[in-house]
């Protein structure tokens, strides 16, 4: 099957401000033209690290279909100090003044396609990049007392070896923390740790409060998981997490309190958990199975979190 390639249509858009890299004013438009060039090129300026040049074609590049029209490109220079395999990757935008109501028309392809500079392809541009008959036209606005202005706005890609990669791993391994509370009766602390836990490649730990914590003090067991070092955490990154809190019923684990929650913990929200998660009469009471031996035991499984690896 034979391919048909068509051209991309051509975007123009108008806006107040100039090309934040070159203007180039031309004075007597009537007088260039008169002297036969085919083309004009602007002087060298500097952009991204690249030298570039603008190239006016006044009556159209009409080796590109471009009579009747206005032609310009945009040329890159100096390229023999780059490496034999160079390339630029260069998105583009060119601009012409319309001098009565004090705007820019910005002219670009359409499909907004990254432009390959390279040995074999030094220039690009547009051919038909405005109609003489619309550019002539002083009540346009583009061409008035025989001066115009155009311009160009230049941004280079350059590929920096950074990736940031977002993984959301369920069932990480080693992803339940278990926290013992021994001689529960005899405890005084009003709260206690778990170790600390690397899940994903984030740190956590179980905080324990065995007698309430806030106004639950003396009526309630309060449990917290936390995300550990959290301060550390680069601006706006957070750490996704889903998990279960549990008080385990040794006797009946059918009885097992269990609460599952989801959060994205960050440095100003690290910590998440449960004021009341079980009545003390309710965990004290010999008959049930949470504190056996007079021990206590506390989890969190994490079934999924966020893990993000940076590659520079």
């Amino acid at each position: 099957m034979e391919e048909i390639l068509t051209k991309p249509e051509i975007r123009r858009v108008t806006r107040d401000l100039p090309p934040a890299h070159y203007l180039f004013n031309i004075e007597s438009f009537s007088l260039l033209v008169k002297t036969g060039v085919d083309y004009y090129e602007s002087d060298a300026f500097e952009v991204g690290g690249h030298k570039w040049r603008l190239v006016l074609y006044p009556n159209g590049n009409k080796k590109s279909n471009g009579c009747g029209f206005i032609s310009l490109y945009l040329q890159i220079e100096e390229t023999d100090y780059l490496p034999r395999t160079w390339e630029v990757n260069v998105n583009f935008t060119f601009f012409v003044l319309n001098q009565i109501r004090d705007k820019y028309l910005t002219v670009e392809e359409g499909d907004g396609a990254i432009k390959r500079f390279y040995q074999m392809k030094t220039e690009w541009g547009i051919a038909q990049f405005l109609s003489l008959d619309h550019f002539n036209d002083a009540s346009k606005g583009y061409l008035v007392d025989d001066s115009c202005t155009f311009g160009v706005e230049i941004f280079v890609i350059k590929h920096t070896g950074k990736l940031e990669r977002l993984s959301m791993i369920q069932q990480p391994a080693n992803n339940t923390i278990t926290f013992k509370l021994d001689n529960y009766s005899r405890s005084s602390s009003d709260y206690y740790t778990s170790d600390v836990q690397t899940i994903g490649d984030s740190k956590w730990k179980l905080i324990v409060y065995p007698r309430g914590k806030g106004l639950w003090k003396g009526y309630s067991l309060s449990v917290f998981l936390e995300l550990v070092e959290a301060y550390q955490l680069p601006p706006k990154r957070k750490i996704y997490a889903e998990y279960k809190l549990r008080v385990k019923d040794r006797y009946t684990p059918s009885n097992t309190k269990e609460f599952t929650a989801a959060h994205w913990f960050s440095p100003s929200s690290y910590q998440r958990g449960y004021l009341y998660v079980l009545p003390l009469w309710e965990l004290q009471d010999t008959s049930k199975g949470y504190i056996v031996n007079d021990s206590l035991i506390v989890e969190a499984v994490i079934t999924m979190v966020s893990k993000v690896k940076l590659f520079l």
